[in-house]
């Protein structure tokens, strides 16, 4: 293996972990169960934060992998790789919501605006500042996520060129701790609620969480070998979840303090099933968690237009029951389709640079 300027020379692979896709299936329910309006999970909507930590473990993970093999990064491989694992997907959904949705609510006249608004992964500062897109509210996470791609990967090679080996977990646990003062110093500066919730910079955090886990998994410094043996002491700390889920929409607590508890929560349950064993890991490797978790992606597009549709007319549990099967069909429809020859579009192998095309001959 090469030597890496700013990580430990120990040898790495991101495996497949089965709990992880249940924990996005704990996620995808949660935020479906706020949506819904289902009574007591006023604070489902902080499902997304699970979301976030997992997706910035995974991806800091992905680059450092790459990083420690080739003291370098693919900048064009990896966001060829976010964009036909993404954007498919997401047309296929917006290209149905222009056609469908005018005949759901024919009252609505800024359909073609809400879907470029997504499209162009606007939508957490547009909802945040401009009220669009007003119809598809659940787009602005999808663009938390991509400006975090857009921005951490050169960032983080920029950290690796300058720490020593074994210590890039100190600035990411920094910016994660600025992300959260940033976050308070609106909160402080009386900033509305959905303002601050809706935007990238101020829900950084949660992404810069799952980074710093996935550097200390690789770096492993000392104390965190030191706290994994005391991991059953912190294992209260997912159990604080369900008590958020009476925290109420605009209220400020979430900013200050409940938007943290989930990150530090999320983090412990992802450090409970990296040995995948034990109880934590049984349990969200339950198959149909796993299942749902490997089409969350698709369910949180489709949910929400399905799920605003059905709560105008039907009860709570009706949109739960309803809204989850109707979501599922559709992301599995998208998922075995579009999705899968976009994957395949994905992981066609790079041809070597000295590579040519040989004409045929006859004979």
């Amino acid at each position: 293996m090469k030597g890496s300027p700013g990580l430990a020379l120990q040898d790495f692979k991101l495996r497949y972990n089965p709990a992880l896709d249940g924990l996005r299936g704990v996620a995808i329910v949660l935020v479906l169960l706020s949506h819904a309006h289902v009574p007591m999970f006023e604070g489902a909507f902080l499902g997304v934060d699970l979301f976030f930590v997992l997706s910035g473990f995974l991806i800091t993970s992905l680059l450092l992998q790459e990083f420690q093999s080739n003291d370098r990064l693919d900048y064009w491989r990896f966001y060829r790789r976010r964009f036909f694992r993404l954007m498919p997907a997401l047309l296929l959904f917006l290209a149905a919501y222009v056609l469908i949705a005018p005949l759901l609510w024919p009252d609505l006249d800024d359909v073609h605006q809400d879907a470029l608004v997504s499209a162009l992964y606007l939508a957490d500062y547009g909802i945040a500042f401009f009220d669009s897109p007003e119809t598809l509210l659940h787009m602005w996470s999808l663009s938390v996520e991509e400006h975090f791609y857009l921005v951490w990967p050169p960032l983080l090679v920029l950290l690796l060129r300058k720490v020593q080996p074994g210590q890039l977990w100190r600035p990411v646990l920094l910016l994660w701790l600025l992300s959260t003062l940033w976050r308070l110093f609106w909160v402080g500066q009386d900033q509305h609620f959905y303002e601050i919730f809706f935007r990238f910079d101020t829900r950084a955090s949660g992404l810069l969480a799952g980074s710093l886990l996935a550097a200390l998994v690789i770096e492993k410094p000392v104390w965190i070998q030191a706290l994994q043996k005391r991991m059953p002491h912190v294992m209260w700390l997912p159990l604080a979840i369900p008590l958020l889920m009476r925290l109420e929409w605009d209220n400020q607590a979430v900013m200050v303090w409940g938007l943290t508890v989930v990150e530090c929560a999320a983090l412990v349950l992802l450090v409970a099933v990296q040995q995948q064993r034990g109880l934590v890991y049984e349990m969200l490797r339950a198959p149909l968690l796993v299942q749902l978790g490997r089409l969350s992606y698709g369910v949180y597009l489709w949910h929400y237009p399905v799920v605003r549709y059905l709560r105008a007319e039907y009860s709570w549990p009706v949109v739960v029951v309803a809204g989850l099967a109707i979501s599922i069909a559709l992301s599995a429809l998208s998922f075995y389709t579009i999705e899968r020859w976009a994957l395949r579009w994905r992981d066609r192998p790079k041809r070597a640079p000295d590579e040519r095309r040989v004409p045929a001959t006859a004979g």
